[in-house]
C-alpha cells in the first residue's frame, strides 16, 4: 500500500516536495491556502491601462549554479521557457544630475574563475583603480572563509569588508549591488555566511556560475500551472484554497484539520507530512517540541519584505533585459513586456530588496520617489508617457539573513514521527532564493525516505 502524504504548502519548497514523493509511488495530497500554487513565486492578473497584464508577485532570476533548480524546471517540463545568458552581463547605471547616467557593464571573460571576472573589475568605471585593486585582494580572500563555521555567521559581511579594505563607495557600487538582490539585505546586516556561499559559489566558483537566467514567461505559468500538471500526471491531488488549521497525531497516523471557503472545515489523514508554509505558520501547526528550538523560533528568525514598482510606458524606455543601479533608490529594473503578454508600450518592473524603509509608505509616494529616479538611470523614460503604474509588496519575502541567524534556522527533520519541514527559511546553507527552496523540498524528501523523525517510508 502506498504510504499517504499530505504536504502542506504550494510554494516551490512544497511543489518540489510533492513531486519527489508522487515520483517515489506515495499517495500525495498538496494543500494550499491561496487560490493558486507558486507561493511567493507566482503571478496575478491585472488590467492595466496599456491592457490585460499577467503580473509576476516579485521579480526572481536564478544562476546557472542554481542546479536544483533548474532540475526542478527540467522535472516540470518548463525549461525552455527561461533563458540563461551565455556569458554573465550586468548593465549598470549611475545618476548624475542634469546630465545622463555613467554607464558601464560587468561581464565575464572565458578565463577560468577567478580570472574570468579579473577584466570585468578592471574597466569597472563606478570605482577607482585603487578601490578595484582592493576588490580583488578581497574576491580572493573571500574564497578561503569557511561559511559552514559558526564564528562566520555570526560576524556581519560588512564588518568583514571593512576589516579587508573595500571603503563605502566600493561596498555600495559593487558588493551591495549584488549581495542586496541575492540577500535581501545590505552588507552591515547581512550574515558573512550567507555572503560567503553567495559570492563564492556564485561567483567565484566556476567562470559560469554566475550567468543569470529568467523567465520568459509568468511566473504563474513557469511554477504554479506546470506544477499543477505535473503533479496531476502522476495521480497526485491538489486541493488550492483549502487553508490547514490543525495537525495532530492519532496512532500511526496525522490528522489535518482544513477549512475550504464556504464548505467549512474538512480533514486529511496521512501517514506523513511535510509543511512548506512560512515559518510562523510552521510552528504553529508543528507539535510542541517537534522543531528543536526554543518555542517562538520563527519570530526570532524574523522577516524582510522586498517591494516592486510596475510602469507601463507608451514606449520602448529600457533596451536590456534588466539594469543595475548605484546610487538610485533604484536598485534592478527588469523588461517584463513579453513575460507579461503587454501589447502597449513597454512593462519595466523596478525589484526593491530590503526594503524595511519603503514597506510601509502609501503606493503614491513610491511611484512619486521611483519615477523621477526612474528617468535618471533611464534616458530615455524622461520623454515618455506612463500608462500605468502600481505598487505590490511582500512583507514577509525572506528570513532576516541578519549574522546569528543560521542557529535559528530548523533542519528539515523534526522528533515527530513523519513529520518533516520544507521552505527557504529551513537550514540549507543557501539563503532565502528560489534554489534554497527547492533544496529544502528535496531535503524534506531524503529526510523521509531515510526514516528521520522515527519513522520509515516506503519508497
Amino acid at each position: 500500500m502506498s504510504a499517504r502524504t499530505a504536504v502542506v504548502g504550494g510554494g516551490l519548497a512544497g511543489l518540489t516536495a510533492a513531486l519527489r514523493l508522487a515520483d517515489q509511488g506515495h499517495d500525495v495530497v498538496l494543500l494550499e491556502a491561496r487560490p493558486r500554487l507558486g507561493g511567493l513565486t507566482s503571478s496575478f492578473p491585472r488590467d492595466s491601462a496599456a491592457g490585460p497584464l499577467e503580473v509576476d508577485t516579485g521579480q526572481h532570476v536564478f544562476l546557472r549554479c542554481c542546479t536544483e533548480y533548474l532540475a526542478f524546471l527540467d522535472r516540470l517540463g518548463v525549461a525552455g521557457q527561461v533563458h540563461l545568458q551565455d556569458r554573465l552581463t550586468i548593465p549598470v547605471a549611475r545618476p548624475r544630475p542634469g546630465r545622463d547616467p555613467l554607464q558601464t557593464t560587468l561581464r565575464r571573460s572565458g578565463l577560468p574563475a577567478p580570472a574570468h571576472l579579473a577584466a570585468a573589475l578592471a574597466r569597472y568605471r563606478l570605482l577607482a583603480p585603487a578601490d578595484r585593486l582592493r576588490a580583488a585582494r578581497a574576491a580572493l580572500a573571500l574564497r578561503r572563509v569557511d561559511p559552514a563555521a559558526p564564528a562566520t555567521d555570526a560576524r556581519s559581511f560588512g564588518a568583514w569588508l571593512t576589516d579587508h579594505g573595500q571603503r563605502p563607495q566600493a561596498v555600495s557600487a559593487l558588493w551591495d549591488l549584488i549581495g542586496v538582490a541575492a540577500l535581501n539585505a545590505p552588507a552591515d546586516q547581512a550574515s558573512l555566511a550567507l555572503a560567503a556561499t553567495v559570492f563564492t559559489i556564485g561567483l567565484l566558483s566556476a567562470a559560469d556560475a554566475a550567468d543569470i537566467g529568467w523567465s520568459r514567461v509568468p511566473l504563474q505559468e513557469l511554477h504554479g500551472r506546470a506544477g499543477e500538471r505535473a503533479l496531476a500526471a502522476v495521480g497526485a491531488r491538489v486541493r488550492a484554497g483549502v487553508r490547514v488549521t490543525d495537525l495532530a497525531r492519532d496512532g500511526d497516523s496525522w490528522v489535518l484539520s482544513t477549512r475550504e471557503g464556504a464548505d467549512g472545515p474538512g480533514r486529511e489523514v496521512v501517514d506523513h507530512v511535510v509543511l512548506a508554509v512560512p515559518p510562523a505558520a510552521a510552528e504553529q501547526l508543528a507539535p510542541a517540541g517537534a522543531v528543536a528550538l526554543p518555542a517562538g523560533w520563527s519570530a526570532r528568525l524574523g522577516a524582510v519584505p522586498i517591494v516592486n514598482v510596475h510602469v507601463v510606458y507608451d514606449r520602448p524606455v529600457l533596451d536590456t533585459p534588466f539594469l543595475a543601479a548605484v546610487d538610485s533608490p533604484v536598485q534592478w529594473v527588469f523588461d517584463r513586456t513579453e513575460a507579461s503578454g503587454c501589447r502597449n508600450g513597454q512593462y519595466v518592473a523596478v525589484s526593491l530588496s530590503a526594503a524595511r524603509d519603503v514597506v510601509g509608505k502609501p503606493a503614491a509616494q513610491v511611484s512619486q520617489q521611483i519615477l523621477p529616479a526612474l528617468a535618471d538611470v533611464l534616458p530615455r523614460a524622461r520623454s515618455a508617457r506612463v500608462l500605468d503604474s502600481f505598487v505590490t509588496r511582500e512583507r514577509q519575502a525572506t528570513f532576516d539573513p541578519a549574522p546569528g541567524q543560521a542557529a535559528v534556522r530548523p533542519p528539515q527533520r523534526t522528533s515527530a514521527p513523519g513529520l518533516v519541514l520544507a521552505g527557504a527559511w529551513t537550514d540549507t546553507g543557501w539563503p532565502a532564493t528560489m534554489e534554497g527552496a527547492v533544496r529544502s523540498g528535496n531535503a524534506a524528501v531524503a529526510a523521509l525516505s531515510a526514516g528521520v523523525g522515527r519513522t520509515a517510508v516506503a519508497a
